[in-house]
């Protein structure tokens, strides 16, 4: 039941070249930076990475991204990172975009063994009609794009509607970060940083937590965990330093 290991890159060793992997997080905050700092340092590469977002230039998944690491992204967002623009726009890397909310849905979906649900979202639009650029040749033609999806109308208290069936998604590996976590893997998340990371440790097959306190069994609420071990694999319990070391996604400041 003890689920600790050694250290970050121990954690993530057998993490071959072309996983597939569910990133929690949301822009900066929340993210597992200490596991994707050891994925760089041990050279895995070809990664497919499913997170609302791929971090911004020089932290986080845009650390993996700047090395040519990941091949392919299923996000929602691309944002704050330049380069996440330039290698989507230039052929070097597919996307899938995804609505924020269906690819959260999608996430749980997959950790809950639900292989697939409609929803609203994207009716109407590429999302469910297909043609969504994917990924371009260095020209900037379009080589891949979205497939259409299956629609259906349900009844609804407002009447007949129509829905597009989205797929849930289930990764090889979850990497997450939690404020407090115990030996059996149980999590719980401080404030903002409870955004996709209890989604990504649902969706990976074996899933890996960092955590900027380790306690032990019977010391957390069950009442406040809001994920159960049984959803993690691994637990690395960082330093002093390496919890404390946060970045700020867009400082804003204002005139004393």
């Amino acid at each position: 039941m003890d689920k600790v290991v050694g250290s970050a890159g121990d954690a993530i060793a057998d993490i071959p070249d072309g996983a597939t992997l569910s990133v929690g997080g949301f822009g900066l905050c929340g993210i597992p930076s200490v596991l994707i700092q050891a994925l760089l340092d041990a050279g895995t590469s070809d990664l497919e990475a499913v997170s609302n977002n791929c971090g911004v230039d020089d932290w986080g998944l845009g650390l993996l991204l700047a090395q040519k690491r990941i091949r392919r992204m299923v996000s929602s967002y691309v944002g704050e990172n330049k380069e996440f623009a330039r290698q989507y726009l230039s052929g070097e890397l597919e996307v899938e975009l995804t609505p924020q909310g269906t690819l959260a849905e999608r996430l749980r979906a997959g950790g809950s063994g639900i292989p697939a649900f409609f929803t609203a979202t994207g009716v109407g639009t590429q999302v469910a009609d297909g043609g969504l650029p994917w990924k371009y040749d260095e020209a900037g033609t379009v080589i891949v794009s979205s497939p259409a999806k299956q629609t259906q109308q349900f009844d609804t208290p407002d009447g007949l509607k129509e829905f597009v069936l989205e797929h849930a998604i289930v990764t090889d590996f979850g990497l997450v970060r939690a404020w407090k976590g115990d030996r059996h893997g149980n999590l719980v998340y401080r404030d903002s940083a409870r955004n996709f990371n209890p989604l990504a440790a649902m969706a990976g097959r074996i899933t890996v937590a960092e955590v900027e306190e380790l306690v032990e069994p019977g010391e957390l609420n069950p009442n406040e965990i809001h994920t159960p071990g049984v959803f993690v694999q691994r637990v690395v319990a960082l330093t002093p330093d390496q919890a404390a070391e946060k970045r700020i996604e867009k400082r804003t400041v204002r005139t004393r």
